[in-house]
C-alpha cells in the first residue's frame, strides 16, 4: 500500500505470496498455475532480519508481485510472464529502489535524486562489463566445443581482461583487471549476466513513467499484465518508447548539472 497499490489488489497480492527463509542471500520462485502461490526467500539472520536481508527481500517481493500479475491477471494463459528476465529484473529492480521509502527513511531531495540516477548509471556501466564476458565467453565455448576446464578458465580470464582494456581502463588508468569475470552466474545460469543491464535500463524508463503518472502501483499492475510480448511491444504499451538507453543517458547529464551545482 505504501507503493501506491490499492488496499484491495495489495491484499490480493499478499494472498498469492508465501515467505521463506533462505539459506543463501534470497530468491523469488514464481507459481506454474493460477491455483499455487509464489515463493519468497531472503536471508534472516538468528537476531532477525537486517537491512541487507530486508533489501533483498524488497526485491524479491517485486519478482513475486510481478508473478502474480503476470500469472493470474494476464488476457490469455499462454501469454504468461514477462517478454524476458531482464523485464522482471527491471520490475524488481523498481521495488527494490523504493527500500528506504518503506522503511521511513527517505525524505529525497534533488540532490539525492541525482545522485541515485548516477549511482543507477555506474552499476548498469559495471555490470554491463560483465555482460560482454559472459556473451564473449560462450562464444569462446562454441567455438572449442573440446576445451577443458583449464583452458576454459584462461580463456575467460583473457576476455575479461580484454574487456576491461577497452571500456575500463581508460576510465581507471588500469590494465589487465580480472574482476569481470568473478560472476558465478556466468556458467551456471547460462547468458543470464546480460539481463542485469537490459534490465536497468528498462527499470529506469519504468521508473520515468511512473513518475509522470504519479504513483507506482497501478502502473506495475498495468504493465505486470501485458504478458509475454515482444520487449519492444511491452515496452512501447508501458511507456511509449521502444527499449532504449535514451533515458538513462539523459537523466544522468541532467544529475551531473545537479551534482555540479
Amino acid at each position: 500500500m505504501k507503493l501506491g497499490f490499492p488496499e484491495a489488489r495489495a491484499r490480493y497480492v499478499a494472498e498469492h505470496i508465501v515467505v521463506d527463509p533462505a539459506r543463501g542471500s534470497g530468491h523469488a520462485m514464481g507459481a506454474q498455475m493460477r491455483s499455487e502461490k509464489s515463493h519468497l526467500r531472503t536471508r534472516v539472520e538468528k537476531s532477525g532480519m537486517n537491512y541487507k536481508g530486508f533489501n533483498i527481500a524488497v526485491h524479491e517481493m517485486g519478482h513475486n508481485v510481478e508473478q502474480t500479475f503476470s500469472l493470474n491477471d494476464v488476457d490469455y494463459t499462454l501469454l504468461e510472464g514477462v517478454p524476458n528476465t531482464a523485464f522482471t529484473e527491471a520490475l524488481a529492480f523498481v521495488f527494490q529502489g523504493q527500500d528506504m521509502a518503506l522503511l521511513g527513511l527517505s525524505s529525497p531531495d534533488a540532490t539525492s535524486e541525482a545522485m541515485k540516477t548516477l549511482n543507477d548509471f555506474w552499476a548498469t556501466y559495471e555490470i554491463a562489463g560483465v555482460a560482454l564476458v559472459d556473451t564473449a565467453v560462450w562464444h569462446w565455448m562454441y567455438e572449442h566445443p573440446e576445451a577443458k576446464p583449464q583452458e576454459l578458465r584462461d580463456a575467460t580470464l583473457q576476455i575479461a581482461k580484454e574487456i576491461w582494456n577497452r571500456y575500463y581502463a581508460p576510465v581507471f588508468g588500469k590494465k589487465d583487471v580480472v574482476l569481470l569475470a568473478i560472476y558465478s552466474h556466468m556458467i551456471d545460469s547460462f547468458l543470464y549476466l546480460p539481463d542485469y543491464p537490459i534490465g536497468h535500463l528498462i527499470a529506469f524508463q519504468i521508473e520515468e513513467q511512473m513518475k509522470k503518472a504519479g504513483s507506482i502501483g497501478p502502473e506495475f499492475e498495468r504493465m505486470a499484465k501485458m504478458g509475454r510480448v515482444t520487449p519492444d511491444l511491452w515496452m512501447e504499451n508501458a511507456t511509449g518508447k521502444p527499449v532504449s538507453p535514451e533515458a538513462l543517458l539523459a537523466a544522468t547529464e541532467r544529475a551531473l548539472k545537479q551534482a555540479n551545482q
